[in-house]
Parts: structure tokens; sequence; C-alpha cells
């Protein structure tokens, strides 16, 4: 039943929030804690890194199948159950004993990915008509929110306490939003009938899988290419097979539509032009100066860093939305990949003191909340009700597979440069990246429903 009072969407809505604002913080606070993760287990920095590959190898798969398990089944009931799943990752994670079983904790804590496209569903179920972008872009918002804090805060955490506390307060904020939900969010009637592709399941997930680990992975050429290879078969066969299907696990004649692909193609280059901001920026200002740049600053110095990014992120996603029910969403979103490359322009040419860098983090944060604030609202517009779930969660797979992509190509240029020519010609990469987006965004239609 649709909520046509703003009391009424009032407490919906801040639920909402706090659901999404949890996997945000999931996804960004155990970054700080890896150096303190890897002493306090012993680990190499290649088995510490699986804290970060197994949450995003998840959440990647979790995202598309759990949303269209919400266009099915409904979509409070599936977020209840993701944020329920999210919780006993956590609280795994809390308790871990080893390096393993908190890896496995976060392979289960990457289930929270599905909040987003099920939260997408839910608002425009839910709320009335003219509300909707608005909401989507204060959901979109909370990805800078959560990143913001989950980079600032654990540095202070660890210090005064210990990592394990990391995932108690996480664990606090997923059980709040799953309390929230659960007494405050209204069932939707819609559904999409359909029985649950497990053909399609396997393989889009196989496919995901080692595509993921193809690209963010620093292993040998030779086994690399041999998971593409493995990966390119599976996301081929996948499409083969769902295209033959009467109910298939997502339906893939949904990119014959121009403003359903060019949202995606846009979704994926933007990820993985703004994800190099948020790998190095944090490493160019932790540099000793010594070496003639660098701000020697410590992990809880280099958050504060990217908090203009955070802040000015949260003005903007809402204001897409805005911007958007006006003149229609191709506008910020062109908008959004313009404003991010001239960010990008500052790092490349101005990163040698401090302020061009807030000043930097401050335009990007406007690019990124307008820009996934209007993938968003493209990717609903261009879909039927039943179809959000799954239309909003392959958009969110695309930007993680390109800032997966982004961020390895990103730290390898750092790694072989000399200094910090690598960082320049990063940013520049990433100013180009965003230029090209723009390119993908007016290939797109205009108006502000497909």
């Amino acid at each position: 039943m649709q909520l046509t009072a703003q009391r009424g969407t009032a407490a919906p809505f801040a639920a909402l929030l706090v659901a999404v604002l949890s996997f945000s913080l999931l996804q960004t606070m155990p970054v700080p804690a890896l150096p303190d993760l890897q002493r306090a287990f012993g680990a190499g920095p290649v088995t510490v890194s699986w804290v970060l590959s197994a949450f995003l190898l998840t959440a990647s798969v979790a995202t598309g199948l759990l949303g269209r398990l919400g266009d099915m089944f409904g979509r409070r009931r599936v977020l209840l159950a993701c944020l329920a799943v999210s919780a006993a990752g956590t609280l795994l994670a809390a308790l871990a004993g080893s390096i393993g079983v908190l890896i496995a904790a976060r392979a289960v804590q990457g289930v929270g990915a599905a909040t987003f496209p099920l939260a997408f569903g839910i608002v425009r179920d839910g709320f009335p008509r003219e509300r909707v972008p608005v909401a989507i872009g204060w959901i979109s918002s909370t990805f800078g929110i959560g990143f913001g804090v989950g980079l600032v805060l654990p540095g202070l955490i660890v210090d005064a306490l210990s990592w394990q506390w990391i995932f108690w307060l996480m664990l606090v904020v997923i059980l709040a939003g799953l309390v929230a939900v659960w007494a405050f969010v209204p069932d939707s009637p819609a559904r999409a009938p359909g029985r649950l592709d497990w053909a399609g399941a396997v393989l889009l997930t196989g496919g995901l899988v080692a595509l993921l680990l193809a690209i963010g992975q620093r292993w040998g050429l030779a086994p690399r290419l041999g998971l593409l290879a493995v990966a390119v078969v599976l996301l081929v066969v996948f499409w083969v097979v769902e295209s033959r299907l009467a109910a298939p696990l997502i339906d893939v004649s949904l990119l014959r539509r121009r403003s359903v692909l060019t949202s995606h193609v846009t979704a994926l280059i933007i990820g993985f032009g703004m994800y190099g901001a948020f790998t190095l920026v944090p490493l160019l200002v932790e540099t000793p100066s010594r070496l003639g740049y660098g701000f020697d600053a410590s992990v809880t110095g280099a958050g504060l860093f990217i908090i203009p990014m955070a802040v000015t992120m949260l003005f903007a996603s809402p204001l897409a939305g805005r911007l958007g029910a006006r003149v229609g969403f191709k506008v910020p979103l062109v908008a959004a990949c313009v404003v991010g490359a001239a960010g990008f322009v500052v790092l490349a040419v101005a990163h040698d003191t401090a302020w061009p860098i807030y000043l930097a983090n401050g335009v990007l944060g406007i690019g990124v909340g307008l820009a996934f604030s209007a993938l968003a609202n493209l990717v609903v517009a261009a879909v039927t009700p039943a179809q959000t779930g799954e239309a909003t969660g392959i958009n969110t797979i695309m930007r993680t597979i390109g800032g997966t992509f982004g961020a390895q190509i990103a730290s390898t240029i750092v790694a072989s440069s000399a200094g910090e020519s690598g960082y320049t010609t990063a940013f520049w990469l990433s100013a180009a990246a965003l230029a090209v987006a723009a390119l993908s965004a007016l290939a797109g239609p205009g108006g502000r429903r497909a």
C-alpha cells in the first residue's frame, strides 16, 4: 500500500537509511584496520587482503540474486533476511579467533549488499511518485556518509580499544536497521511471479567470482588470464541460458533498452574512475614527506582528507533527485561525470599541498553524489516495478566491477612508477575515464522516463 502522507513516509524512510548505512559501513570500516589485523593474526598481506576480497565477491553476487528474490517474494521480507545474515556475519567477525574465520565472516557480511536495490524497490513501491527521485538520492548519499565515517572512525576505535570493536559497532548499526525495518517498513503487494532459476544463479555466481578474482587479486599473469577466460565463458553461457527462459533469474532483454544499457555502461566506467580516488588519496597523504611528497598522515588523518567528499556527497545526491525530476536524470549524470573529471584534474596538477586535495575531494563528492543518485533513478524509471530489484542490483554490480578494476589499475600504476609520478598518471587516467563516462551518459535517451 502506498504511503501518501509525509508523516507516513518519515519513519519507513529513516529505517531504510539506517539499513543502507549499515552496508556502507561494512564496506569501508575494516579497510583502515588491515595493518592491525595483519599483526594480530600474523598473516601476510595477500592473506589479509581476502578480508576485503571475500566481502566484495559475496556482495557482487548477492546484489543481483537477492534483488531478484525481492522482486519475487517481497522486498521487505528479503531485506530483513539480508540484515539478519549480515548481523550474523558481523557477530562472527567480532568473535573471530583466526584470519580464516574472519575472512569467512566477511563473506557472510557481503550479503548486506542487497540492501541498496531492495531499498530502491521499497521506495518505488510505497512512496508517492513525486518523492521517489529525492528519496533515492538520499539513499544514494548514504554511501558517502558511510564511506567518510568508515575511514575516520576505525583509527580512533583501534587506538582506544581494539579491532574487534569495529565489528561490535557495526553490529549495533545493523541490528538498529533490522529492528527499524521490521517496525516501520510496510510490506508491498508488488511481486514478479516466477521460480528461482538455479542454473542461472550458479552461472552468474561462477562468472562474477572468476571475473573479480581475475581483476582483484595480484596473482601471476597466467592464472589471471585463465580466470578471465572462465569468466567470459560462464557469463556468455549465462546470457544464452537466460535469454531462452520464460522466467529467468535476470531479464537480459532489459539490456536492449538504451536507457538501461547506457546506465550500466556508465556505472562501470564511473566505478573505474571514481574508486581510484578512494584508493589513492589515503595512500598519498600517508606517504612520508621525506620522499618529497606526501603529508605523514596517520590512518585517522588520512580519513579526514576524505571528509569533504562525504559532506558534499550528502547534499549532491538529493539535489540530483530534485534536478532530475524537473529536467531528466541525464542532465545530472552528465554533470556528475564532468564535475568528477574536474576534481581529478585538480588532484593531478596540485597534490603537493593539502588544501587542493581537500578541494578536489569536495568536488569529487559532488560528482559521486550526482552520479549515484542519477544512475539509480535512471534505472528505476526505465523498468517496471517488478524489475526494480534486479535492474538496480545489476547496476550496482557494474559499478563494483568497475571500481575493483579501477582500484587495481591505479594501485599497479603507483607501484610500478617512481615516486610521485605514479599518482599523477593515475589521477589523469581517472579524469579521462570520467570524460568517457560523460560521453556514455550523453548516448542515453533524454527525459525523465525511458
